[in-house]
């Protein structure tokens, strides 16, 4: 394993600090924000969330906008918020970023739901935008649950689109070398079945994700070409139950890189054994060079 985090650089000094920050990235559904959200319960750990950084601190505006949009083309709601007599917001939570999804949206036709794929990418764009920001908010949060709420611990609940914006074979990658000096990165590992699940759980429900725009303008044409369908004729839904296993596959190599080259691995199988702070302790030691 060649192990880069300069944070903790064995067991016993990861056992030994009084002061453990540590970022989880892997597959939306593996066990990210259940971690975070157990530590918070416990006491001591302070839970930055990135995505509902995204929706709330980056683009909570363009989600409110696009609520707003939709709210004026019902006569009764439009004279309502051209005379300020009605306030809409997105109530976005920590496990409830519908919001923040509903917002991407899907690309297709109109008719059933989709976005022009124009305004599809201008969304993506934004996604990409804001989350490396985020992403790099990630140190203010650790100094400032130290400073304001005197929290000692930290974890960052990274959502499952970090590899798409980052490089993980650049040794000089600015949002990963900033991340690592302040985390000890840990990929949480799926397994093939757990990828066959996450597939069948996005069948019964697709939701908007975000994509590597190289990638999703390559599936995009070969979907289309694949189907003879024009862009307006697409279904949405279709479209991304197709390309989501095709995007899992694309990201394991990338998740693969970023443990590799920044920090270390964990099984959801092991993940999925952690009951409380002590046991996520002694996972995460394992993982350490002794």
């Amino acid at each position: 394993m060649s192990y880069r985090s300069p944070i903790y650089k064995t067991q016993a000094e990861w056992l030994s600090t009084k002061n453990k920050q540590v970022l989880l990235f892997a597959m939306s559904g593996l066990g990210k924000t259940y971690l975070s959200s157990m530590l918070r319960a416990a006491g001591g750990w302070f839970h930055y969330s990135v995505d509902y950084r995204i929706g709330t601190r980056y683009m909570g505006e363009y989600i409110a906008d696009n609520f707003k949009s939709e709210a004026m083309k019902v006569p009764f709601l439009r004279e309502l918020l051209l005379q300020d007599a009605v306030y809409i917001a997105s109530n976005i939570t920590f496990d409830n970023l519908a919001p923040l999804s509903t917002y991407l949206g899907k690309p297709g036709s109109p008719q059933k739901g989709g976005l022009p794929f124009e305004e599809y990418m201008l969304r993506q764009n934004q996604h990409m935008r804001a989350e490396t920001a985020a992403l790099l908010d990630t140190t203010h949060f650790i100094r400032r649950a130290r400073n304001i709420y005197n929290i000692p611990n930290f974890i960052c609940d990274s959502g499952g689109s970090i590899c798409e914006v980052v490089n993980p074979e650049d040794p000089k990658d600015p949002i990963l070398s900033e991340l690592s000096t302040h985390n000890l990165m840990v990929w949480i590992e799926g397994s093939d079945a757990h990828t066959d699940e996450l597939v069948r759980r996005f069948d019964r429900a697709p939701k908007p994700m975000y994509y590597q725009p190289q990638f999703l303008e390559r599936k995009w044409v070969e979907y289309r070409v694949e189907r003879g369908l024009k862009e307006d004729e697409v279904n949405p839904d279709d479209f991304v139950r197709w390309t989501y296993r095709q995007a899992l596959e694309h990201r394991q190599p990338r998740y693969d890189a970023m443990a590799r080259n920044w920090g270390i691995t964990l099984k959801a199988e092991q993940v999925a054994t952690v009951r409380d702070e002590q046991d996520f302790t002694q996972l995460i030691a394992s993982a350490l060079p002794k």
